[in-house]
């Protein structure tokens, strides 16, 4: 297989030889309040993950203020909603976004965003931002892709709801419109995703085809599915975060509050550090137990001349005597000398 080549965010190497890259996904729980919003920052920042993601758009650039039943939301979390009613209660207003990055900044947190339009890729660039996000819904949205691209910086591209045809053409339109890298996450656009649609044997087989950095944006409660997608490969773990899910908010019901965020960070690290390489060889950790395997003992007394027979050699820890593979060629030789209970069993005591 060709190797994957990692991509950098900030300085921060992403990779198959790196560990996972966690992103704390605020999207819409700031529920309308800045204070709220820095406030979100702050407890990311504490969760040790690596990067904070916001998303930027208003109502206006992301649909069009209509009724008509294309336009209005039928079952899950947002049922009977229209879609400009939806974005315009969990936009991140544009003049808030100076505020987030400076904040972000002064925790030592990288911050970054999805744009929606050219004018969000715009103010996003107007801020230095080290990447941009690309949401599944717009995965298909080439136009959008290219422009983001032409900034020269990473671009991480969500594929829920594409087939591979379509993964392969944003991941190309990014590469050619001049993104510095491209990382595919392996979606499932449900909110929330249940276990059973996770599917997260797709990573590995999304590497193989697709040849670029791969990760999870994972809507599924709690963090089994992240730590599963670690363990198969996954480069970057994308998550929606809360300061409550009781305070409510858009994606309030599939985000993960402060203590259970710092727990995904951890355990996502400790997968991937779990993971190693094929091993055979005793590890150093290992070699001061090898005393402790089984080996042959005297368990009575042998008198000098005496057979050895099962009522007085045998198989215990620890690993002082001869291995337990000798067993066979043991019985039936003769002490050459009084052997005493708990001796362990040596060639020179036989003949």
């Amino acid at each position: 297989m060709t190797a994957i080549p990692e991509i950098e965010i900030a300085g921060r190497k992403i990779g198959p030889g790196h560990p996972p890259y966690v992103i704390c996904e605020l999207s819409g729980n700031h529920n309308g309040c800045l204070d709220r919003a820095l406030t979100m920052i702050d407890a990311a920042a504490d969760t040790g993950c690596d990067a904070i993601k916001i998303q930027t758009y208003t109502a206006d650039t992301i649909t069009l203020d209509v009724d008509r039943p294309e336009f209005v939301i039928h079952g899950g979390l947002w049922d009977g909603q229209t879609l400009h009613a939806l974005y315009r209660e969990a936009q991140t207003p544009y003049e808030w976004h100076a505020a987030l990055f400076e904040r972000a900044a002064t925790r030592g947190v990288t911050l970054f965003s999805s744009p929606f339009d050219k004018t969000a890729v715009d103010l996003l660039a107007g801020l230095n931002a080290p990447a941009y996000k690309i949401a599944s819904f717009e995965a298909v949205d080439l136009p959008l892709i290219r422009y983001a691209a032409a900034h020269g910086k990473p671009l991480i591209i969500s594929t829920g709801m594409a087939n591979l045809e379509e993964m392969k053409t944003a991941r190309d339109s990014a590469l050619s419109g001049g993104a510095a890298g491209v990382v595919m996450l392996h979606c499932v656009s449900s909110y929330p995703a249940t276990f059973e649609d996770a599917n997260v044997r797709t990573i590995p087989d999304m590497a193989g085809r697709l040849g670029v950095v791969i990760g999870l944006s994972d809507h599924t409660p709690g963090t089994a599915t992240a730590v599963a997608a670690v363990a198969l490969g996954a480069c970057v773990i994308e998550k929606h975060f809360t300061l409550a899910r009781s305070d409510g908010g858009p994606d309030a019901a599939f985000s993960l509050e402060p203590a259970e965020f710092t727990a995904l960070v951890r355990d996502c690290r400790d997968a991937w550090a779990a993971l190693g390489q094929a091993h055979y060889d005793v590890l150093g950790s290992e070699k001061a137990n090898r005393q402790f395997r089984r080996s042959l003992y005297v368990t009575a007394p042998v008198k000098a001349g005496e057979a050895l027979t099962k009522a007085n050699v045998r198989s215990v820890r620890p690993g002082n005597g001869l291995p337990p593979a000798d067993l066979d060629r043991v019985l039936g030789k003769v002490a050459s000398r009084d052997l005493a209970f708990g001796e362990p069993l040596d060639w020179s005591m036989l003949s």
